[in-house]
């Protein structure tokens, strides 16, 4: 069974040997705000450490293992632990201080509200 799974995912990934994860990302744009979502399973609230500026959010963190695998018994991991870092730029300048985050189920949501220059604007024009 372990050749079987062997053959359809490599335990030793070219390229990837010695890397941390990188958190996938979700970017939605509406009209008054930008809805960017990360999938980081795994990992405790208090090991993230979100910045945000205007045009780029940069988060980071620790998956850590929870036991040694030694304690375990465990043979084989694959697992990626240790420290992660990603950079989203932003398509648009938000108000960076006016940022509302909800970590819930592995999910990463954040809502930043669009800078007042960067909303779309109508104007009525005249015709005289």
């Amino acid at each position: 069974m372990n050749r079987l799974f062997d053959e359809f995912t490599p335990f030793e990934y070219p390229g990837l040997k010695g890397t941390s994860f990188m958190p996938a990302a979700e970017l939605q744009e509406t009209a008054e705000t930008l809805e960017l979502k990360l999938e980081i399973p795994g990992i405790d609230s208090k090991d993230l450490d979100i910045q945000v500026t205007e045009q780029a959010v940069s988060i980071s963190g620790e998956r850590r293992s929870e036991t040694s695998t030694e304690e375990n018994g465990m043979t084989r991991s694959e697992f990626r632990y240790g420290n992660f870092q990603r950079v989203v730029p932003l398509p648009k300048r938000v108000q960076h201080d006016q940022v509302k985050a909800d970590y819930n189920n592995g999910i990463l949501s954040l809502s930043l509200p669009k800078a007042e220059s960067e909303k779309q604007k109508v104007f009525k024009v005249n015709l005289s």
